[in-house]
């Protein structure tokens, strides 16, 4: 259901819509703040979130709310609620690991999610990093950053190799371990755009944990093997600078000197590609 309330808070919204309800503690591994919570009645429980100002336009909230109305629930939770600034999903019981699944069912995973209709939006990341590059803080622009930004927008985005719906954020903390399946949870930066950038965003453990990626899903989805490689190499600068990016604009926003140290890491791993 959606409404056009805007500006709710939290304890006018469940009285107004969900009365019936009561919070209860998030677990740990929730990824929950703020005023965001998991509700609950007659054992069906829900995961309340909050658009975040900062991290998420509502333009974008309202995006994610509609990517999870599109998806099936052997993929992602399914969305309930959608209120201007709210929104409440199906929480999903299970177990949230450290590491990303064995190769070949990480790639079923997400090749089962490929196959799916298009959301109708693309993700394009020169906007992003042009953004990202202006609102840094002038002592963090470095030349190097500055080249790579220079460098990129004048090769321009890879010409996808196959169009598909991306989740953009895959680790194993956006992985719940159901009775049914794996889940993936966290749909903020969900989009139409290219297999390859996908596979080069997984938050794999190392250049070997990607390359066993790669060759389970280009035996899923029967791709050249060669091809996807090349393809993946050539989004990986894109996507390292979409994170150091990303780190950069949350050290801003926060202050939180680990986002510095996170940054920083990226751009020594760029460092070493020039």
């Amino acid at each position: 259901m959606q409404f056009s309330n805007s500006n709710l808070t939290r304890d006018t919204l469940l009285s107004r819509f969900f009365p019936q309800f009561r919070i209860i503690a998030p677990p740990a591994h929730a990824g929950l703040s703020g005023a965001s919570c998991i509700i609950e009645h007659a054992g069906h429980r829900l995961v309340l979130r909050q658009c975040h100002a900062g991290l998420a336009t509502p333009a974008h909230f309202r995006r994610q709310y509609h990517a999870l109305r599109h998806l099936p629930a052997d993929i992602a939770p399914q969305p309930r609620f959608y209120s201007p600034g709210w929104m409440a999903v199906d929480y999903l019981a299970g177990d949230i690991k450290t590491t990303l699944p064995a190769a070949p069912a990480l790639a079923a995973m997400l090749y089962h999610l490929h196959q799916q209709p298009t959301f109708g939006w693309r993700i394009t990341l020169t906007p992003l990093l042009e953004q990202y590059w202006l609102q840094a803080s002038p002592s963090r622009r470095t030349p190097l950053w500055l080249r790579w930004h220079k460098r990129l927008r004048k090769q321009g985005e890879p010409r996808p190799l196959r169009l598909a719906p991306l989740h953009m954020d895959v680790h194993a903390g956006n992985i719940v371990h159901t009775d049914l399946g794996s889940r993936l949870l966290d749909w903020e930066y969900a989009g139409d755009g290219d297999v390859a950038l996908e596979l080069a965003s997984v938050w794999t453990d190392g250049d070997v944990g990607r390359q066993a990626l790669l060759a389970a899903y280009a035996e899923a989805a029967q791709l050249d093997l060669t091809q996807l490689q090349r393809q993946v190499k050539r989004w990986r600068p894109w996507v390292l600078m979409l994170m150091a990016g990303w780190f950069e604009l949350r050290w801003q926003q926060s202050q939180d000197k680990q986002f510095i140290t996170l940054a920083d890491e990226v751009w020594r791993q760029l460092a070493t590609r020039e």
